[in-house]
């Protein structure tokens, strides 16, 4: 498990766009147009065998149900070299998806172009965007890591969604997430 930090892309960057295969509607090609909330979009890249990932994934799903409904969409994306590491593949994705039972699309970008115009570093990591696709967060879910003994509660993200909702500033100090390496070719 290395722990890599995430690169803490500008705030107010737009969201760089992008079309991929969601594996689990049989491939078909989905667009952050297509997919974004109607208040907030929450980007994020993840894979199917990181213990930070399995470590949230279940709160992760939660925050889901709890937020879409406000307009909120959540999207993850899988970047990881599925030829180097092959628990990553589509197959795989679509089977950790319906063992994990989250319901927000999860889309595989095989080029890894998305990851790089995301500057994306580590799974997970977060990005935040409001309803114009500008970016408002990015950084850690919250405090708890494997091992670490701290309580998974998503507060990071759910103050980013809660600041969104209320038309609030959003914090200025925002923690980097921290993860595995994403898997480069």
């Amino acid at each position: 498990m290395s722990d890599t930090l995430s690169n803490m892309l500008e705030l107010g960057t737009k969201a760089p766009f992008f079309e991929l295969p969601n594996p689990s509607q049989s491939n078909e090609t989905q667009s952050l147009e297509d997919l974004k909330g109607e208040k907030g979009t929450l980007v994020f890249f993840m894979c199917n065998h990181c213990p930070f990932v399995l470590h949230v994934i279940d709160k992760l799903a939660e925050l889901y149900e709890d937020y879409q409904e406000q307009g909120i969409e959540f999207i993850a994306i899988n970047s990881n070299n599925s030829e180097k590491y092959p628990a990553d593949s589509p197959e795989k994705m679509i089977e950790f998806q319906h063992e994990r039972k989250f319901d927000f699309p999860y889309l595989y970008d095989e080029s890894q172009a998305v990851a790089k115009a995301y500057n994306a570093a580590c799974t997970p990591d977060f990005y935040f965007f409001d309803e114009k696709l500008d970016l408002v967060y990015r950084g850690q879910m919250d405090d708890s890591r494997p091992g670490n003994q701290k309580e998974i509660t998503g507060e990071d993200l759910i103050i980013a969604f809660e600041n969104l909702l209320a038309g609030a500033p959003q914090e200025d100090f925002q923690k980097p997430s921290m993860g595995c390496s994403i898997k480069w070719k």
